[in-house]
Parts: C-alpha cells; structure tokens; sequence
C-alpha cells in the first residue's frame, strides 16, 4: 500500500488555531469530565441530539484530529495496521471493536486513521459513543464536529442507510475496563443490538482489533460489585467502577484522564462477516452471530498476541500499515 500524504505542520496548526481554545485544556480534562458526570446524572439526558453527528460533521475538525492521531501512532505508540483492506470501499458496513485504554480512545482514533489513509478523507465513518460526551457543552461541540453519533439504533441506522460506515465497540466500559491481565480476551459483554443493526440494515460486520491500546494503563479491577453498589447504571449508563495504576496519578480511579504509557500499538482487521439468513428477533440466531463474531475477533486479537512483549510489542514488527 502507498504511503499515504503527510500532512504540513503550517496546515495543521491553521487548523488548531481555528477550531481549538486555549480553554479547551480546562474544559476537556478533569473539570469539564465531572461535569459531564453530573450533568448525566441529573438530568439523564440520553437522547438529545442523537443524529448531530451526521448533519454537523466538519471535515476540518476531522482532518485536526486524524492528523494528531496519526503523529501520536507514529511517534509515541509506534502503530501497526495490518487488514485494512477488508474495509470495503464502497456501502454501508457496520465495524466492530474491542475496546481498550479507559477513557482514552486511540484504538477508536487509529482505526479511523487507518480507514482514512487506505480510502481517503472521503470515506465517512461515525463512531457511536456513550452519552458522557455530550453533556458537556465543549464535550459535545467537537464530538458532533468529529462526526460521533450517541450510542442508538437510530442515528447509526441512518448513517448505514447513507452507505457510511459505523464503527461500535458493543463491549463499552465493560471491555474498556476490563483488567489488565484480561488485556487479550474480546468481552462484548453479552450485548447484541449491534447485531440487530447488522441484521435488520443488511450489512456485513468487518472485525477490528487491537494489542497494545490496553497496556497504557494498568487496570487492576474493572469494579463491577462497586458500581451496581452506587448504582452506576442508573446514574452513569455504566456497569463498571475501575481501580487502575495510570500517570501521573498512581493507583486511581479508571475514569480520571491520564497519560497513557508508550506502549507499541497494533490494529487489525478482519475479513467482514456475512450473518444472511438470520432473524435479528430470533434469540437463538442472534446467539449464533454473537459466538460468530466474538470467535472471529477473539482469533484476530489471537494473532497480535502471540509472541507479543507488553509494552514493547513484537520483536521486529514493522510500523505503520503493512500487508496481513
């Protein structure tokens, strides 16, 4: 695959300047995360706004972000892509993660910038995201900037039906907090309604995984007795209350932002997997696609694994994308 363009730093920073605040280090960290919190918790406003990222998406703020991304793949994490190719140039397709890194998002952010840089800033992709992001009116503005969809069947349906694609990490907090030692097990945690989706819009689901994006902190307890105990899912949308080892904090809690470790990064995609033939309202077909998709993922997150050294990644992988 060719290298893809480089980007100027003088065309990046015109872009900085015009879409980002020197505010923005207050709003977007701890403060404006407990706001957000609060916010969610009492009000509880979980449909607002659901489709904003499809009408309001500016390829600016995308283009800022991605090229960040990109400098901090490269430099920091050391990143490898490998399979982006199974992403289809063409229609709609629904693609499925493990989630990893707590609050920090650079497995969702690399996947974007491997799809963008094998099919070019024209091939649209809306994540689907939990309702914290929009409750903070800062939170809120960039996320629909960059295109982020809250977590519906509605709003990612609509996005399909527009042949774009939708990237999900159906696990949520229960995969993304999940404990270090369980950094190479896919938990999608039981949940199936983006199998409904799939199904029902009639599209294949392409398999992304990644190693490394889980070693920037170092979850101990992903806290599940504490959160049903302060009744989290109720308040937050949320099952899990992590204890987690994490810069420059020390032993603290997995929802404050940290500094991730520079762990060597890996992405990789699957083949897409047709589920034709199945009924999104029969339980024991939808049983059937989650076993067929958590199994495919989990052999993918196999592959990265094996000989895998923490922190370090594999001896004599080859950065950024690279043929399977």
């Amino acid at each position: 695959m060719p290298e893809p363009p480089r980007p100027s730093f003088e065309r990046w920073r015109a872009l900085a300047q015009r879409h980002l605040r020197w505010s923005d280090v207050w709003q977007l960290g701890a403060p404006g995360l407990l706001g957000a919190a609060l916010g969610l918790a009492r009000h509880r406003d979980t449909v607002s706004g659901t489709a904003d990222g499809l009408e309001h998406r500016d390829p600016e703020v995308v283009e800022l972000l991605l090229d960040a991304s990109r400098f901090l793949g490269e430099r920091y994490f050391r990143w490898s892509v490998e399979g982006v190719e199974h992403v289809p140039a063409q229609g709609a397709a629904l693609i499925v993660g493990n989630h990893n890194g707590g609050l920090l998002t650079f497995d969702s952010m690399l996947t974007f910038v491997a799809i963008r840089d094998h099919h070019g800033p024209e091939r649209i992709v809306h994540s689907l995201a939990h309702d914290l992001l929009f409750q903070h009116p800062r939170w809120r503005e960039l996320t629909v900037k960059f295109g982020t969809l809250r977590a519906s069947h509605d709003s990612s349906a609509e996005a399909l039906r527009r042949g774009r694609l939708v990237l999900v990490y159906p696990g949520s907090e229960l995969d993304c907090m999940r404990p270090f030692r369980e950094r190479h097990r896919v938990e999608l945690g039981g949940r199936q309604g983006f199998l409904k989706l799939a199904l029902r819009q009639g599209v294949p689901i392409v398999p992304v995984v990644s190693a490394g994006t889980h070693e920037q902190l170092i979850v101990l307890s992903r806290g599940d007795a504490l959160a049903r105990a302060l009744g989290l899912q109720r308040r937050l949308r949320s099952g899990a209350f992590p204890l987690a080892l994490a810069l420059p904090w020390g032993l603290t809690s997995g929802y404050l932002p940290y500094w991730p470790l520079p762990a060597q990064t890996s992405l990789r995609f699957g083949p897409p997997l047709s589920l034709a033939g199945l009924d999104p309202d029969d339980p024991a077909h939808l049983a059937q696609a989650y076993e067929q998709v958590r199994s495919a993922m989990q052999r993918e997150l196999d592959v990265l694994a094996r000989g895998r050294v923490p922190w370090l990644g594999k001896p004599g992988r080859r950065r950024g994308p690279h043929p399977a």
